[in-house]
């Protein structure tokens, strides 16, 4: 194979998660795809198109960048978002090309309403509101002033959105910081309306929140981690298990698995050190195998001693340090191994699987951090 490790992509895996996901939602709400971060590191070419074919017609990104890459693949129904950030010198380019974006500053509006009257098309904006966060988003105190220059500005500029961002829906201890959130959204969601200005969408929920707060669903949703068959934390798994009377089956389908194969397979006598420096010595003679995958793919150097990959249907450990290209694992107790069998960094191979979460318990990380540090370069196929 051209690269070192490969990427594959469920069908089965995603259409099931979109399914499971949008019959929590009544047929009135938009659902938006959150592709940031290359689509959670699926990749934001292989993801769009895909996701197109099971009716999904809005997307959610977070650069001019991305959006950028979603234009080129996306067919003409579907509709770009972006929640971050928007230069001043790309505010044109996004308004020419109807793509919506989140405007949170006083600056950033007064750009938009410049820019808005110089070009073809009317910018779509998104009013994000500070409810709670305390990151992005408009104070109260500056309500009254965005108010009077979209009132101004209606020619120029479309409030295609009233929006906010939860602070932790994904967490139980969060509770009544959430339903503040939603209780200050709601009151400035019908200050606009009194004010005379209606958005053509509300909205606030991500994974986390369609979840676990689904009257926050409002008029759309912008669904992220949960799409690819993560759950935004273990407590929101737990808690759908359990109103679902603790069904064993996790209704969620792991899209991504990430695979390799081995390089070399060596001998090493008891006793001797392994890969750089001293970090590991090995206490048997054993059979150690190379994977050309290492940090520079992805593979986090804090997985030296620790981490695990499968061969043969089997689990095995990673020692001594993750190199930059390789990593070295201990292979005595696989028969029959060879060069160029399958390595499955992440997925499932018989019954055995090694998931993004405990890879992520391993890591200290998260399954947001671990699936977008994935490379961009390793190649994407889609399987059944």
């Amino acid at each position: 194979m051209l690269h070192t490790s490969y990427i594959e992509l469920s069908k089965k895996a995603l259409n099931n998660n979109l399914q499971f996901l949008k019959n929590r939602l009544s047929s009135d709400v938009k659902y938006s795809m959150v592709i940031k971060g290359d689509a959670y590191g699926h990749g934001i070419e292989s993801i769009l198109p895909m996701v197109e074919e099971t009716g999904v017609t809005h997307f959610s990104v977070f650069s001019v960048d991305e959006a950028m890459r979603a234009l080129k693949i996306k067919k003409d129904i579907c509709e770009i978002m972006i929640m971050g950030f928007v230069d001043d010198d790309y505010l044109e380019w996004t308004i020419e090309n109807e793509v919506s974006f989140f405007v949170f500053t006083m600056e950033r509006l007064h750009a938009v309403t410049r820019v808005a009257k110089k070009t073809s098309k009317p910018a779509r904006i998104h009013v994000e509101l500070e409810t709670g966060m305390h990151r992005t988003g408009f104070l109260p105190n500056e309500l009254t002033e965005v108010a009077e220059i979209l009132t101004k500005n209606d020619k120029t500029i479309i409030l295609e959105g009233l929006c906010t961002h939860f602070a932790g829906a994904e967490h139980m201890a969060n509770y009544d910081r959430v339903q503040k959130q939603i209780k200050r959204f709601k009151r400035t969601c019908e200050w606009f309306h009194d004010f005379g200005l209606k958005p053509r969408y509300k909205h606030i929920a991500c994974s986390a929140g369609l979840l676990n707060f689904p009257e926050a669903a409002m008029d759309m949703v912008r669904i992220g981690i949960s799409n690819y068959g993560f759950w935004p934390s273990e407590e929101t798994k737990m808690l759908h298990l359990r109103r679902n009377g603790n069904s064993p089956k996790d209704p969620l389908q792991r899209v991504l698995s990430w695979k390799s194969k081995i390089l070399s397979v060596n001998h090493v006598s008891e006793g001797e050190y392994v890969s750089y420096g001293k970090s590991y010595i090995t206490n048997r003679d054993s059979l150690i195998a190379v994977v050309p995958v290492g940090y520079a793919y992805g593979f986090s150097r804090n997985l030296s001693n620790l981490g695990h990959v499968l061969v043969n249907g089997k689990r095995v450990t990673v020692i001594g340090s993750v190199n930059m290209n390789m990593i070295v694992i201990d292979v005595t107790d696989i028969p029959d191994v060879k060069v160029d069998d399958e390595v499955v960094l992440i997925g499932k191979q018989g019954r055995v699987t090694i998931s993004v979460s405990s890879f992520s318990d391993m890591n200290n990380s998260m399954n947001y951090e671990l699936l977008t540090r994935l490379p961009k370069d390793i190649p994407r196929y889609w399987v059944d």
